[in-house]
């Protein structure tokens, strides 16, 4: 069975690979088909697609939306969108903006209190690319300030901590929208990782549908095998389709490798025909 992995993440936002080092990696690891799916940007997708040249691999550009549902940050995935989307583009460069100065306060909050850290230390050597609270995390254990990124999200940068304000999102409407008139196709990603409960949580997919959601991540990481079934049952409810991926990030995320996950994930290549299809990329 060929296998693929339709959520993946690069040094474009938070991963630790750059996107040509994922597509050798995927290479590598014997995949048919990847999705680079960065936080709120494209901007890796070229370089990405650019190493599979000359090879077998399919490298299916997207990018992972953030957005706001009742107060509840979600992702949106995009899967086949066009990254010269102007309407995409210009979108992603406000948020971008937004995130810049979001960012720039929690810097101010982490020095003021006499944490020693730079922007330098953020930017890893790449300026440019989206920080994300990884970057935070990454810096603060490099600077000893904590023993791991685990550690990090649980005393400063999980939600509602002093050092991480609420930062800007799409409406879930608008980041449906903004995918679809990029010719992709938006899926809901790692559903029970909201932690919404099975009647929110399917609310929220038949909202999410009427927006024009078409598929539901139902194969993750850390779903279970009963997960994954409720999730595919919802899929068969509402007309959706399936998605699945491991959510690498690198050394960001070590125990997540591209393609298995931590270790049971298995999606295979059947997925894609119909993705293909409801997006007219047969």
């Amino acid at each position: 069975m060929e296998l693929i992995d339709l959520h993946v993440h690069s040094s474009a936002s938070d991963g630790t690979l750059s996107p040509a080092a994922v597509t050798a990696l995927a290479l590598e690891t014997g995949l048919a088909a990847y999705a680079l799916t960065d936080h709120d940007t494209t901007d890796g997708v070229r370089e990405a697609v650019e190493a599979a040249k000359h090879t077998p691999l399919e490298v299916i550009p997207g990018a992972e939306l953030s957005a706001l549902y009742g107060g509840c940050e979600i992702h949106i995935l995009g899967l086949y969108v066009n990254p010269e989307s102007r309407s995409l583009r210009e979108a992603l460069e406000k948020l971008r903006a937004d995130r810049a100065r979001r960012n720039d306060e929690m810097l101010a909050l982490f020095q003021r209190d006499g944490f020693p850290i730079a922007r330098g230390d953020l930017e890893q050597g790449a300026p440019g690319q989206v920080i994300t609270r990884a970057h935070f995390a990454r810096a603060l254990v490099k600077k000893g300030c904590v023993s791991s990124m685990e550690q990090a999200f649980q005393r400063y940068l999980d939600h509602g901590k002093k050092y991480c304000p609420q930062k800007k999102a799409f409406e879930p409407q608008e980041a449906v929208r903004l995918i679809r008139e990029a010719g992709g196709f938006p899926a809901l990603a790692h559903p029970v990782q909201y932690k919404l409960g099975r009647a929110k949580t399917e609310a929220m997919i038949q909202e999410l549908t009427e927006m024009g959601l078409m598929g539901i991540e139902v194969y993750y990481s850390s779903h279970t095998r009963n997960d994954s079934l409720r999730l595919k049952e919802l899929c068969l409810r509402y007309g959706l389709l399936p998605t699945g991926g491991s959510d690498f990030h690198g050394g960001n995320k070590p125990d997540i490798r591209i393609g298995t996950g931590r270790g049971g994930l298995r999606v295979s290549a059947l997925l894609l025909e119909d993705i293909r299809k409801s997006v007219g990329r047969l």
